[in-house]
């Protein structure tokens, strides 16, 4: 049998060079997200993490609705000064990510404010600007300090109803999963996309519509498996309700300053 001429032949294909930095950037954005909802398992050392989660969730939902209703700059200075300490006893990574998501709202916040500013509404920008800023801190030392199932747990302690659990910790899951998800689809793109592909950012669509399709049949495939295993829709919390030393001194340091809203308010 002859062997034709084009497979003696030495294969010398190089493929033209193609920019694939939108798909890294996009891959690179995927992961910082998923890397913020995933956790590690193992709590820190720090104070705040064996605080009990219902108290700080409820100290915190009460120091938004004081911070929004202040008016005194006094007051917004001290609650400032209680959490600067309480970012004080965390590790440095923590307080790193903290800071760095907590000044970005504020640049935005004193952005839309400069033609207040320029117009001399200067006292009021300050605290708006302000409580923007503690109000960020606050929920942001919730999100590191607690687990997210530590705060669903709070929610069902705090009677809030089930269906806004059940979407809550619904949300939060899928987000992950499908993160993951899209993150395979893109290294699945990455890899085939030899040579110039013109054709990267239509993929981003198809990837946006087998998101659509996979969420769907996930909702389908989990309705069937709870409905399967007689969920009712009813959380049910087994833990008991534990209140330290610790727990008792951050109530009262709290408490302080609340109470110090309504003397200062007078």
């Amino acid at each position: 049998m002859e062997i034709k001429d084009w497979l003696l032949n030495k294969e010398d294909y190089k493929p033209p060079k193609d920019k694939d930095g939108f798909i890294n950037k996009t891959i690179i954005a995927i992961i910082k997200i998923l890397s913020r909802i995933k956790r590690d398992k193992t709590c820190g050392n720090g104070m705040l993490y064996k605080i009990n989660p219902l108290i700080k969730l409820i100290f915190t939902v009460l120091f938004i609705i004081f911070l929004s209703m202040s008016r005194n700059l006094f007051y917004l200075y001290t609650i400032g000064t209680y959490f600067l300490l309480c970012l004080s006893t965390l590790d440095g990574d923590t307080l790193k990510k903290i800071l760095g998501v907590s000044l970005i709202v504020p640049i935005f916040t004193v952005i839309i404010l400069i033609p207040s500013i320029i117009m001399g509404n200067l006292y009021n920008s300050l605290v708006l600007i302000l409580k923007v800023l503690i109000t960020v801190v606050a929920v942001n030392l919730l999100s590191y300090t607690t687990k997210w199932h530590h705060i669903t747990k709070s929610l069902k302690m705090l009677f809030i109803p089930d269906i806004f659990i059940l979407v809550f910790d619904i949300t939060i899951k899928y987000i992950y999963i499908l993160g993951e998800f899209s993150l395979e689809m893109l290294y699945a793109l990455k890899l085939r996309s030899i040579g110039k592909n013109n054709k990267k950012y239509t993929s981003i669509s198809r990837i946006m519509g087998n998101l659509f399709f996979k969420s769907k049949t996930m909702g389908e495939e989990m309705y069937s498996a709870m409905e399967c295993r007689g969920f009712t829709g009813e959380y049910v919390s087994y833990s008991k309700f534990k209140f330290t030393l610790l727990d008792l001194a951050y109530t009262s340091v709290n408490i302080f300053i609340i109470v110090l809203y309504f003397v200062l308010s007078k």
